[in-house]
């Protein structure tokens, strides 16, 4: 393993020994939890093959996937940035409002509603990336898309409405 003892320094673990060159190098995402959560569906749907490699390659190797398992774990957070990275080119301030609202309501995606709704508007124009919960039932409507709000501190304003994205003919027709 590494050459030189980790130090600790506060209770947290620093390790001075460098990554090897096989494992690519790879900025950190740069980005607190708000940010990350409004972002959460749209990197989950750009992302997914490397998400889904990351876990395959962890299932694969119990107990060793931290260490086995790093360059899938940089595939992924490459990808991941790359997204955060194009909504802030595209939809800079839509972005800002809601995790800036998500951060003002303790992270409570039911408060920012007609923030998410304008997000996904901006994104779904420009990227081409819809939010979609994933094993949402068919027949009910998504909690996200609910004009009534159940636990939200105010109701949504009735001008404001849901962003569905429309779904092109030969989608539905298969």
């Amino acid at each position: 393993m590494a050459a030189r003892k980790p130090t600790f320094n506060q209770q947290i673990l620093i390790d001075p020994t460098p990554l090897p060159d096989s494992i690519p190098k790879v900025k950190e995402v740069g980005a607190s939890s708000a940010p990350l959560l409004s972002a959460a569906f749209f990197i989950g749907a750009r992302c997914k093959d490397y998400n889904d490699d990351y876990m395959q390659c962890k299932t694969e190797n119990p107990g060793r996937g931290e260490f086995e398992c790093l360059k899938e774990g940089r595939r992924v957070t490459r990808c991941a940035r790359s997204v955060i990275d194009d909504i802030n080119k595209s939809c800079l301030e839509q972005f800002r409002a809601h995790w800036t609202c998500l951060e003002n309501n303790n992270h409570q995606l039911w408060q920012c509603r007609p923030d998410e709704w304008k997000l996904n508007k901006c994104v779904f124009d420009n990227l081409k990336l819809e939010k979609v919960i994933p094993d949402q039932p068919k027949q009910s409507t998504p909690v996200h898309l609910r004009q009534k709000q159940i636990y939200a501190h105010s109701p949504v304003p009735a001008w404001e409405k849901p962003f569905v994205a429309e779904k092109s003919t030969s989608q539905s027709s298969s």
